[in-house]
């Protein structure tokens, strides 16, 4: 017991962390690092399946569409973060009509169904608030910390084997690559998607994509939900109408942004190729 309680201190002192970007206090146990390699390991797992059913990019026009669109998202985003140049920035697109969903995890590995493109006909400028937003939220680590969130709940459990096996670094590695896909579906807090609303509408508006779109964007996720329309997004990014009257706040204060002749500079995506993890030896 005193072991017990002795890991959950120390996750308790270790995991308060000032973010660089925002300058909020975060509880993070999974370093960035951990985060952004776990989401490398989860992302070809996540995939794999669509790509053997081959609903991953089958649809060259939307798969063109959307990696144009990410590319001019990227140069401001590492603008913001210069030490993310080095990430394997990465954009898939997932044939299901069904979802409306996207996402981005640490890293800069990204998803984006095409359940968003039948549910809500978004113009350029809607879908790069979405994409701009789901980065805001690599930026700002907020994979990370959801992933800890995660993490700490399945370490406590396992806090008296963690203190007396060897082999804590393997049952690590493998609860982390776990933790980045249970955290896509956990929900942001307020604070955390206050952030990512601030900075991926920036991220927009620097990319040359019109600010007034978080606004109409979001009044369209509201009429999917209400209308019964599944939408996976607005399960983990709620849209409350004080979301779009902050949004709308913010606006005027991107249009600068937008409005600046100066080129948009284009990040160019290389192929990522899914290979399966390798197998651990028998």
């Amino acid at each position: 017991m005193r072991k017990f309680l002795a890991v959950l201190l120390l996750l308790a002192l270790a995991g308060c962390e000032t973010n660089p970007v925002t300058g909020r206090k975060q509880f993070i146990v999974v370093s960035e690092d951990e985060a952004i390699a776990a989401s490398s390991q989860a992302y070809v797992q996540m995939l794999q399946p669509y790509q053997q059913k081959g609903q991953l990019d089958n649809n060259p026009a939307i798969t063109a569409r959307i990696v144009a669109i990410t590319e001019r998202l990227i140069p401001p985003a590492i603008a913001y973060r210069p030490e993310t140049k080095d990430w394997q920035w990465s954009v898939k697109v997932i044939d299901d009509p069904k979802t409306v969903n996207a996402w981005c995890m640490a890293g800069g590995k990204m998803a984006f169904y095409t359940g968003l493109i039948v549910a809500l006909k978004p113009t350029d400028d809607e879908i790069a608030q979405v994409m701009g937003h789901e980065i805001a939220h690599a930026l700002s680590k907020h994979q990370a910390e959801k992933m800890s969130r995660a993490m700490a709940t399945q370490l406590g459990v396992n806090a008296i084997a963690i203190v007396t096996d060897a082999r804590y670094a393997q049952m690590a590695q493998q609860a982390a690559a776990a933790a980045a896909t249970v955290a896509l579906d956990l929900p942001n807090s307020r604070e955390a998607e206050s952030e990512a609303d601030r900075i991926g509408i920036e991220l927009a508006a620097k990319a040359g994509y019109d600010p007034k779109a978080a606004v109409t964007l979001w009044q369209k996720m509201a009429q999917v939900s209400g209308g019964g329309g599944k939408s996976d997004f607005l399960s983990t990014h709620p849209a409350p109408e004080k979301r779009m009257e902050a949004l709308a706040a913010l606006g005027p204060q991107m249009m600068p942004y937008y409005e600046d002749k100066a080129p948009r500079p284009v990040y160019k995506l290389k192929p990522q190729l899914l290979t399966a993890p390798a197998q651990p030896a028998k």
